[in-house]
């Protein structure tokens, strides 16, 4: 066995201690087929930034915890000294990987639904890309100039394009859908969430009918040696796996609402995987907030990992789309 691969499966062995040990045991309702790589687990390495109490970024740093000031950043950068990416499914048999210190019952949300209302004939959802220059891993035609490990500001091949086919297709089944393909992670990193934060208030105050905001990423996963890719094991599709995720107010900063992003989360996770039940990863829930105090519908939608190829992403998102737009309807008064 060749020295990457051994990498490869004691890497994925590592993980997979790491789920037994951490994960959330919270069956889902319907019976979900046994992924052939069960990894759940999300890690992240963040970036720190200072954040006054109303959520605003600020040059003065704020005394709360350290997990309150951090950005979402990918976990682990692409090495060049990898091979191939290993496959995984990760974290079909629970419906929430949940990261901090409250009691949640994900079943009765479920039951329970959401309370997010559309108003029919208006802008209804809104996404956006905090960090805009988020790409896959280059394959066939899908070549670009990098501005980054895994990153390029040329928008056909960055998450950019993974946005633009999910408000063709929400649009498509009768959604009224905005789209900000803006770019807030360039030139600087640092301060990216400040930025598409005042990019969503103003929207709010533009279109106050918007009730829904995704944010659209994409997740990175791996070593300095091994890189993962998620795998929907879907019949027909070779697509990656997607995850929400549901930021609270468990870092000292307000954020009332965040129940309510979390049972839209809920709702529309139940919806996609009772068409794609591999699809969707657990939702994750954490501390910090990622501007979703803004909205009480705004989520994080990770689609992919770095060691997927842009079409593996958007075959993804096609899957999500079509399942998620039913549900989407089912809201419109």
């Amino acid at each position: 066995m060749g020295e990457a691969k051994k990498l490869a499966l004691l890497g994925a062995c590592a993980l997979l201690v790491y789920m037994l040990w951490h994960g959330t045991d919270v069956h889902q309702t319907t019976e979900q087929p046994a992924p052939t790589r069960h990894v759940q687990e999300h890690d992240a390495q963040t970036e720190a930034i200072s954040e006054t109490a109303d959520g605003e970024n600020a040059d003065a740093a704020l005394s709360v915890p350290a997990s309150a000031t951090t950005e979402w950043e990918e976990s682990f950068f692409v090495s060049s000294q990898a091979e191939e990416a290993v496959e995984m499914t990760i974290g079909n048999a629970a419906l929430i990987k949940n990261e901090t210190h409250y009691e949640i019952d994900p079943s009765e949300i479920v039951r329970s639904g959401t309370g997010i209302r559309l108003n029919a004939g208006e802008p209804q959802i809104l996404i956006i890309h905090t960090h805009s220059s988020e790409a896959y891993t280059q394959a066939g035609l899908d070549r670009y100039e990098e501005s980054d490990t895994c990153r390029t500001e040329d928008s056909e091949h960055n998450i950019i394009r993974v946005g633009d086919e999910l408000a063709r297709l929400l649009e498509e089944a009768g959604l009224n859908v905005l789209h900000d393909r803006g770019v807030y992670d360039y030139p600087s990193y640092t301060g990216s969430y400040t930025r598409s934060g005042s990019a969503v208030e103003q929207y709010l105050r533009d279109y106050p009918s918007i009730r829904i905001v995704l944010d659209v990423h994409r997740d990175a996963l791996g070593t300095d040696d091994v890189i993962y890719k998620t795998v929907a094991e879907e019949e027909g599709t070779c697509a990656s796996q997607a995850m929400l995720l549901v930021g609270t107010d468990e870092s000292g900063l307000e954020h009332p609402q965040w129940r309510d992003n979390l049972s839209l989360a809920l709702y529309l996770q139940n919806a996609v995987l009772h068409a794609h039940p591999t699809l969707m990863r657990p939702v994750a829930v954490v501390p910090q907030r990622y501007n979703q105090q803004l909205c009480s519908g705004m989520l994080i939608l990770e689609v992919g990992s770095s060691g997927n190829t842009m079409q593996e992403a958007l075959a993804a998102i096609r899957l999500f789309a079509q399942a998620a737009a039913p549900a989407l309807l089912e809201l419109v008064e």
